[in-house]
């Protein structure tokens, strides 16, 4: 037996003093409401109504059951309330600001049909963190080494011009070779500025004998896009990203760089929904693989820098 249900056309029916009118403010049908009061007091082992007479009246049993029944119907609403509001309680997720905005508006859609209300943050990968830590949001999308990573992208170098070789060896790019090639630099986008992407490339540019400043962090992305479709200089980015900004993209031959992203959040329900129900979704977002955690952008066969995904 529904008890919530029978106390609720219990006390529909006391109040309006009517099996016909208490069901129809109940909202089910007069034949019902008979049914789940009977069981209700068989239940519980006492008539609630005197039925004897043409109106309806309470028992001296059924007046003292009232005031309990009228306190569980009202905690049963008082919990549907909660439930809906705790529904539509918003999930604030920091996202990597060159998600670009097309994905996000279609995570928030998918986020939407799994009832999440869902609020995307787009930020840094420093000010990521930083919110993840001082809870000002729920979760976070942040940046870690590629070990331990859910989502990985391949990095590779982005020029306005086609390369010459499969491959970029940095060697190619010391000073003292040709004079183009003398002012060219490697631009570190924001989202990249990361120690387990920034700093082996700085050492494996200063071991091919690189000049400290060909290694640089723009100040943004559309900066550094703008410089390397304005300049010989080179973008350390993505393959989707260098289709996007129109320019030619080719792997490092070494070191092997990939973006790692990975789900921090202070509860478990949300690191859960964020990390399964729309791990696809966040895949698209970041241009990584929706089916498993390898890179999106795999390098083509016989690519030096290619390796066995585990």
């Amino acid at each position: 037996m529904d008890v919530v249900a029978a106390c609720r056309a219990f006390v529909a029916v006391s109040g309006h003093g009517s099996f016909t009118s208490g069901a129809a403010a109940a909202g089910i049908p007069q034949p019902v409401a008979s049914r789940r009061i009977a069981a209700l007091e068989q239940h519980f082992g006492g008539r609630l109504f005197d039925r004897s007479s043409r109106a309806v009246r309470l028992t001296s049993f059924g007046q003292d059951m009232l005031p309990s029944a009228r306190r569980l119907v009202d905690l049963a609403d008082a919990m549907a309330d909660d439930a809906e509001r705790a529904r539509s309680r918003p999930l604030r997720a920091a996202v990597p600001e060159i998600c670009p905005p097309h994905r996000l508006a279609a995570l928030v859609v998918a986020a939407r049909r799994q009832r999440i209300h869902l609020e995307v943050r787009p930020a840094g990968p420093r000010e990521r963190a930083r919110l993840c830590q001082t809870l000002e949001v729920g979760a976070g999308i942040v940046a870690v080494p590629e070990e331990a990573a859910s989502w990985r992208v391949p990095l590779g170098l982005a020029a306005h011009t086609p390369f010459p070789a499969a491959t970029v060896f940095l060697e190619t790019l010391r000073s003292g070779r040709a004079r183009a090639q003398a002012r060219r630099r490697i631009l570190i986008q924001p989202e990249d500025d990361v120690p387990h992407l920034r700093d082996p490339l700085t050492r494996a540019g200063q071991s091919a004998g690189l000049a400290p400043a060909q290694v640089t962090v723009a100040p943004s992305l559309v900066d550094a896009a703008a410089t390397a479709l304005d300049s010989p200089d080179l973008l350390l980015c993505s393959r989707r990203q260098a289709e996007e900004f129109g320019l030619h993209w080719c792997p490092l031959a070494g070191p092997r760089l990939v973006r790692g992203y990975a789900v921090t959040a202070g509860v478990r329900d949300d690191l859960e929904q964020l990390g399964t129900l729309l791990r696809a979704e966040i895949a698209r977002c970041l241009g990584a693989p929706d089916d498993h955690p390898g890179s999106a952008e795999d390098p083509p066969p016989g690519d030096p820098s290619a390796r066995e995904q585990t």
